[in-house]
C-alpha cells in the first residue's frame, strides 16, 4: 500500500494561497472503484483511500511514513509564476492579442 506525500495546490475557487502550506499524506487506491448496480453509487472496498493525514512540514510527513513503515512517493510542489498585471494593460499600445470591440 503505497502512499503519496504532496503539498496541495490552491483550488480554482480561491484567489489567495490559504490552506496550501500544509503537507498531505494519502494512500494510493489499492482496489478499483465499482458502480453499485441498484443505486448507481461509486464505491470501493479499499478503506485506506478514505485516509488523508495533514502535517505542518514535509519532514514531519516523511518521518511519520518512515516510522510506520509506509512506502511513499514524495511529490515536490512547483512554484507559481507571479504575474503582475493591471487594468491599464488591457489598453496599452502594442498589446499582444486582438481587441474585440
Amino acid at each position: 500500500m503505497l502512499a503519496r506525500i504532496y503539498q496541495p495546490s490552491k483550488s480554482a475557487m480561491q484567489s489567495g494561497l490559504g490552506n496550501t502550506d500544509e503537507w498531505v499524506l494519502e494512500y494510493a487506491p489499492a482496489a478499483p472503484r465499482s458502480v453499485d448496480p441498484l443505486m448507481g453509487y461509486t464505491s470501493s472496498t479499499d478503506t485506506n483511500s478514505q485516509v488523508k493525514l495533514t502535517f505542518a512540514t514535509r519532514d514531519a510527513a516523511i518521518a511519520y511514513a518512515e516510522s510506520n513503515g509506509i512506502p511513499f512517493t514524495l511529490i515536490e510542489p512547483t512554484k507559481r509564476r507571479h504575474v503582475r498585471k493591471s487594468y491599464a494593460d488591457n489598453f496599452k499600445f502594442g498589446r499582444v492579442g486582438s481587441w474585440t470591440h
